[in-house]
């Protein structure tokens, strides 16, 4: 995708049919340079998307395609963003925590985890439970 959106031929879609200011494609290229790209591969064909934007996708023949391919999407769906006035999603290599969870716990449960998080040195429990389940999820 260029500057220029092409049609779509999903009814639902949004279509932009011109370019945008060339300070916003600065801006929006800028951006959607620290996002990060997500590659794989399925008979021989490279598909991707973004992480901080994942229903931006994109595919090509090679991975270097595919990710050029990702990385001009993600442009021009920032600048739309930028345009409309809405702020895009932080690059996650920011480490800028701005996703929440919610887990429902019995009485029982919290306290044994805030003797736990305090054994192990933590002041809360949110800190706690996110780095056991962070460690637990990469090994």
């Amino acid at each position: 995708m260029s500057a220029k959106s092409k049609k779509s031929s999903t009814a639902t879609a949004r279509t932009i049919d011109r370019s945008f200011s060339s300070k916003i494609m600065g801006n929006a290229r800028q951006i959607a340079e620290q996002y990060q790209v997500i590659l794989g591969l399925d008979a021989g064909h490279w598909y991707g998307r973004g992480l901080e934007l994942p229903d931006v996708m994109a595919d090509g023949r090679t991975a270097d395609g595919c990710a050029r391919a990702v990385r001009e999407a993600l442009t021009g769906a920032v600048a739309y963003l930028l345009e409309r006035g809405d702020r895009p999603p932080t690059p996650a290599r920011s480490g800028n925590r701005s996703q929440q969870v919610n887990v429902r716990l019995t009485t029982e449960e919290k306290l044994l985890l805030e003797q736990a998080a305090r054994r192990k040195g933590f002041v809360g429990l949110s800190d706690f439970i996110r780095t056991v389940a962070v460690e637990a999820s990469t090994t």
